[in-house]
């Protein structure tokens, strides 16, 4: 995959970031979002495909992204297409840290160092060049405003931003009403963004937890102990390592 075109999972970080405090929005939800805009990314690249609500690899040949090659061969592994709702809610730790660091290098943002009640060192990150950001969300306003289906890319950022409720950091107050609404009807115009959105929004309502405790289909899942259907690994990515003596806050 050529570096010239931002990821989703980048795209979706950028529009997070609060311009005037440095702190993403919405930081539990985002965290999902990032997972499950991997997957749409991967999916956009060939390597993933639905199948039914699993993820199943079809072309597992690396991209040429670490984080994206790391998730790739975290689903390889499986050997079996995984349900898009246990993946997006299994743990992993480090993965916003891992994008905010990459947009750093990138030349994208900035950290600025402080203190936490005076004590606490934490990081915030401030984007270096706001006209970025400006032209992500100018395509979602273009898809709200014109009414004309857009590209998988930007229906699937316009889902996932809806699905971790960037709506209200995006269009506040009430005269952001009918756009945040709309913001939720693009979802309709990619499958695989559609299907990530949805899983997502499940993991937050507890979904995840539900289907990994519920009997599955005879041939799906092998029993465990007691004859209880036994879950599907926990996934994730490396976590990141801590430097200095205390742990560093980092943007929420």
């Amino acid at each position: 995959m050529g570096r010239s075109r931002r990821t989703l999972p980048e795209e979706l970080l950028l529009l997070a970031l609060d311009p005037t405090t440095g702190t993403t929005a919405q930081p539990q939800s985002l965290d999902l979002g990032l997972a499950g805009a991997q997957l749409v990314e991967l999916a956009l690249a060939g390597r993933i495909a639905p199948d039914g609500d699993r993820i199943a690899v079809v072309a597992p040949r690396p991209t040429g992204d670490p984080t994206l090659d790391c998730a790739l061969e975290l689903l390889r592994r499986r050997g079996a297409p995984v349900r898009a709702v246990n993946w997006i809610g299994g743990p992993r730790l480090g993965l916003r840290q891992t994008y905010l660091s990459h947009l750093e290098r990138c030349g994208m943002v900035h950290a600025v160092e402080g203190q936490m009640c005076g004590v606490l060192p934490t990081t915030r990150y401030q984007a270096t060049d706001t006209a970025i950001s400006r032209e992500i969300k100018a395509r979602l306003d273009s898809a709200i405003r014109t009414g004309v289906p857009p590209d998988p890319r930007t229906a699937a950022l316009a889902a996932l931003a809806h699905a971790v409720g960037l709506g209200k950091h995006l269009y506040p107050g009430n005269e952001g009403r009918s756009s945040r609404s709309r913001l939720r009807d693009l979802i309709r115009h990619d499958p695989m963004g559609g299907l990530v959105a949805h899983a997502v929004m499940d993991v937050q309502n507890g979904a995840g937890a539900q289907q990994r405790r519920a009997p599955a289909p005879a041939g799906r899942q092998a029993a465990g102990p007691g004859g209880r259907p036994a879950p599907e690994p926990a996934h994730g990515v490396p976590a990141q390592p801590r430097h200095g003596p205390m742990a560093r806050a980092v943007a929420h």
